[in-house]
């Protein structure tokens, strides 16, 4: 359960690997992302008060999530229109005596016909910072930084770096080594031992981290915070970016006090984007969020134009935004010129040198395991294959009686046919058309069950096959 949560990114590439070489069962929740998809085969995802577990990433979970909420929006506007249909029908001919087993027939099917509820939409993170244009070239030149909590161990040593309006800078390295440190340097709340740091006048920055949640005042609520922190802003201003942070209606009046870690710090990142800015200082924002947010968060920052430094042991947002790194390593800070996937390759970290260098042995099981383990199997596959073979066998006998139902009604056709009957012949060409479409999709359906019955057979009789090696 979050085995990453205040992990350095050495230890969840660790863990990773390690859990990557296990060879049995793995049940593990996580907003890391990246995380994740490294490690499973399936997502087992709640989804609307429902479990749904398909195989593959988050990406192929979320298409699938897309693809199946297409379909049920479909099928509800088609059973909408059949049931207006229908109601129609009953309000046009319900007086009609010669009508009236047909009203009656349509009302029952009117009856029986449930109504598929419309999917509300789901409320997730969604918003984009407020930038403000910047005229200069240069964000920031630091010279020469150096910093430590003691002269003989220094955190950042003699640290030279120009940031550009267009930088997405990545601080990464283990924990404990400086990254937070450099943020509180570049952004005033430090002093350095040696060097200086020049900022553009025409910087505006916001600069976020987790200790700042301790600035909110917990007798405010949640649109008095965003007020408090740009007074030139109106209520509705402060309301829309209360509802972009999902703090919609009265959740937006809740006291400071009541929110949860994850809530203050979707406040403070509301409270950035109360303000224009052009530099975006970012210490672990990722801590409290979901995967959907972060999602939402990273697609914010790359739509950004201004600069960002960002502290984060997050790979996906490693991945997505950093242009350059700075790295704290081997007891040493220095700047690394390219993306992170560029640092793997030709730097990466020197820890995973004794990283799971080989596969974890499966311990040996006992014969009275291995019988009790095929039986399980074997059970498993009784239960799973069974209504899967009951609808097999549904599909055939509802297609022999079709198929004898198009007989029957060619015969008719023939005999409306010698004789002339051409009203009857409408009718039964009619109907047989609606037999045979029938046809075809039981057969189709016959089809996908009978792939689905040989592929669950060949899996499970592979299970079998690996217990009796």
């Amino acid at each position: 359960d979050e085995p990453t949560n205040y992990l350095d990114i050495t230890s969840i590439r660790w863990i990773s690997q390690f859990l990557i070489a296990w060879p049995r069962e793995v049940l593990l929740v996580t907003h890391d992302r990246s995380f994740m998809d490294n490690v499973v085969t399936h997502i087992a995802g709640i989804h609307r008060q429902k479990i749904k577990k398909i195989k593959g990433d988050t990406s192929k979970y979320y298409l699938q999530i897309a693809q199946d909420e297409e379909v049920y929006e479909k099928t509800r506007l088609n059973e909408e229109k059949k049931k207006k249909e229908i109601e129609l029908f009953i309000s046009r001919f319900r007086a009609k005596a010669r009508l009236a087993n047909m009203v009656q027939s349509r009302i029952k099917t009117l009856e029986k016909t449930g109504s598929k509820e419309k999917l509300q939409k789901l409320k997730n993170l969604e918003f984009g910072f407020n930038y403000l244009p910047f005229p200069g070239k240069q964000v920031m030149q630091i010279q020469n930084l150096s910093f430590g909590w003691e002269k003989t161990q220094l955190l950042v040593d003699n640290l030279s770096l120009t940031v550009y309006p267009e930088d997405r800078i990545a601080v990464i390295g283990k924990n404990g080594k400086g990254k937070t440190t450099f943020l509180k340097l570049i952004s005033g709340n430090l002093a350095p031992i040696q060097g200086r740091i020049k900022i553009n006048p025409g910087v505006e920055l916001g600069y976020f981290e987790q200790t700042n949640v301790q600035s909110l005042n917990d007798e405010f609520t949640v649109e008095d915070e965003l007020i408090r922190s740009s007074p030139d802003s109106d209520r509705q201003t402060a309301r829309n970016i209360c509802g972009a942070m999902m703090f919609e209606k009265d959740l937006a009046l809740k006291k400071i006090a009541i929110l949860s870690g994850g809530e203050k710090s979707r406040v403070m990142l509301g409270k950035m984007l109360m303000t224009p800015l052009n530099l975006l200082l970012l210490d672990e924002p990722s801590n409290h969020l979901d995967i959907e947010s972060c999602d939402a968060f990273v697609a914010a920052l790359d739509n950004f134009e201004g600069a960002l430094i960002l502290v984060t042991h997050n790979e996906m947002f490693l991945h997505s935004l950093a242009n350059r790194l700075i790295v704290f390593k081997n007891d040493s800070v220095h700047v690394f010129e390219g993306t992170y996937q560029e640092f793997l390759e030709k730097e990466g970290w020197d820890e995973e040198g004794i990283m799971v260098e080989k596969k974890i042995k499966a311990p040996v099981l006992s014969k009275k395991e291995l019988r009790q383990k095929k039986s399980d199997i074997i059970a498993r596959k009784s239960r799973d294959i069974k209504p899967v073979k009951q609808k097999i066998q549904r599909l055939e006998s509802d297609i022999e009686k079709n198929e004898a139902a198009i007989s029957k009604t060619n015969a008719l056709l023939l005999e409306a046919s010698e004789k002339k009957d051409s009203q009857k012949i409408k009718t039964l060409a009619k109907e047989l058309t609606g037999l045979q479409t029938l046809n075809e999709t039981l057969f189709e359906e016959l089809e996908i069950q009978m792939e689905l019955f040989e592929k669950m057979e060949t899996d499970y009789n592979h299970q079998i096959e690996e217990v009796e090696r």
